[in-house]
């Protein structure tokens, strides 16, 4: 009884911390819900709906319209599985085309539905959401700026900065929201480019490519780097780029971007060698700029780094006291679940929970292209640099019975594990739905699990999974 009494003191203690959270995207919400189960006081500060970026212009909105693609791409291989079209009058069907107006249509409704569900979230866990824009008025006071011009100071315990990013452009290449576009922008289109140029070979710029590719229009993807998605793993990079140039797309790799113009429907890209390329679309993925200026940040003790991102440590907490940052404005890792994570963090560790320092070498992370790419823990860079000692092993799936069996030849799973120990450091799955198929070997890594004890877990048979046991047997140590 002198427990449970204990615990209620303590939850009547933390009722009376308020906690003012700018930003209402994965970073802010998620700790928003952590921090009322926690007994707080807890207001949200969102601009533009509850979600943020994620969801009404990200993340859910482009793995929408990737999912289109997915059926698309999927299309395209029935006929080697005996699946074949044909129209009323019984003749072969001569093409699939997408509607793209009623894509993007499908697009924006299921963000602004994912968005209402979140504020429903909100309302039942006692969260008050207040519409403006946030900033700091000191480190214990935030300045909210209504719509309609109105001011309102809120005072807080605790202030957590979850205000998210923007896609970086340059003054040679401006959008238009028309024809040169951010990939915020896309889903405003109504019918499909005629020859789409993808500005970026970045996560972002590889998941449009292939998806705008998958939906059947010429894309042209102008890299400057000498790979498309130099930040992953080599071997994964080299299969998306022989499956996209196999696929019709054109790749410019060691290609740099100087100017993006439009004349009438014809848009230019100029490279810095005096080539162009030309398109009646352009998507920029450029990169991030944080969402941290003109916020008194500075001025209130956050020190940022000189890209304008928080600096923040392993428990999300500022410079300044009282103040925690999560998500995209910090550039840790820009992924919805690591921002999630960080807002969950900062608010145990403000009200006294357990927490646990973040840990990026047990995120797991996709590039939703086709074929997918997933991967979690140590990368194969860090062995071939020697940050690491470890063994790795890579089985195609191409021998893999169910992907036979479903028409799959492109991809492959990789095991990372300690020598001696065979403990499961890292991983990589390329094939389709990786991002579902990394998750036995994220455990493996949370859990420090062996490769023997990964590879006795029993698998169906046939599943595209069996690979993964299959690695992990190829790794066993005597």
């Amino acid at each position: 009884m002198r427990c449970n009494e204990t615990q209620g003191d303590e939850r009547n203690d933390r009722v009376s911390e308020r906690v003012v959270i700018i930003g209402g995207g994965p970073g802010g919400y998620e700790a928003a819900h952590v921090a009322a189960q926690l007994g707080a006081q807890v207001t949200v500060v969102d601009t533009d709906g509850v979600g943020g970026s994620a969801v009404l212009t990200d993340c859910v909105p482009s793995k929408t319209l990737i999912a289109t693609a997915e059926v698309m791409s999927d299309l395209s291989g029935a006929a080697e599985l005996g699946v074949n079209f044909h129209d009323s009058e019984g003749d072969a069907a001569t093409g699939i085309r997408v509607d793209l107006g009623r894509v993007n249509t499908r697009v924006k409704q299921l963000a602004a539905d994912q968005s209402a569900d979140i504020g429903r979230r909100l309302t039942r866990d006692g969260v008050t959401v207040v519409q403006g824009r946030g900033s700091l008025a000191g480190p214990d006071r935030v300045l909210v700026t209504k719509p309609d011009g109105g001011e309102e100071i809120l005072r807080a315990d605790a202030v957590l900065l979850a205000t998210g990013a923007s896609p970086r452009t340059l003054p040679t290449a401006q959008p238009d929201g028309e024809r040169i576009l951010t990939w915020e922008q896309v889903y405003d289109l109504s019918e499909a480019p005629t020859e789409l140029i993808v500005v970026g070979s970045g996560v972002t710029g590889a998941e449009f490519a292939s998806a705008y590719l998958n939906l059947g229009i010429p894309v042209t993807l102008v890299s400057s780097r000498d790979r498309v998605l130099p930040g992953e793993d080599a071997d994964a990079s080299k299969v998306l780029e022989d499956v996209l140039t196999r696929r019709g797309m054109k790749v410019l790799s060691k290609s740099r971007m100087e100017s993006v113009t439009r004349d009438g429907d014809v848009v230019t890209v100029t490279l810095t060698d005096g080539r162009t390329v030309q398109g009646s679309h352009c998507i920029l993925a450029l990169g991030s700029v944080p969402n941290t200026a003109d916020m008194g940040l500075e001025e209130s003790g956050v020190i940022l780094t000189d890209g304008g991102f928080v600096n923040v440590d392993r428990v999300s907490r500022t410079s300044a006291r009282g103040v925690y940052a999560a998500g995209d404005c910090t550039g840790v890792l820009m992924l919805a679940s690591v921002a999630a994570m960080q807002g969950r963090i900062a608010m145990w560790h403000f009200l006294g929970d357990t927490v646990h320092p973040l840990d990026l070498k047990k995120v797991s992370s996709n590039v939703f292209t086709a074929p997918e790419i997933a991967t979690v823990g140590w990368s194969q860079q860090a062995v071939d640099a020697g940050e690491i000692q470890a063994e790795v092993v890579t089985l195609p799936l191409s021998g893999n019975p169910r992907a036979k069996m479903q028409g799959v030849r492109d991809g492959f799973v990789k095991l990372i594990c300690r020598p001696g120990t065979g403990i499961i450091v890292g991983g990589v799955v390329v094939g389709p739905r990786a991002s579902e198929l990394i998750h036995p070997v994220s455990i493996a890594v949370a859990e420090s699990l062996t490769t023997d004890q990964l590879a006795q877990a029993f698998t169906v048979y046939p599943s595209m999974s069996g690979s993964i046991a299959e690695a992990a047997r190829r790794l066993h140590h005597i």
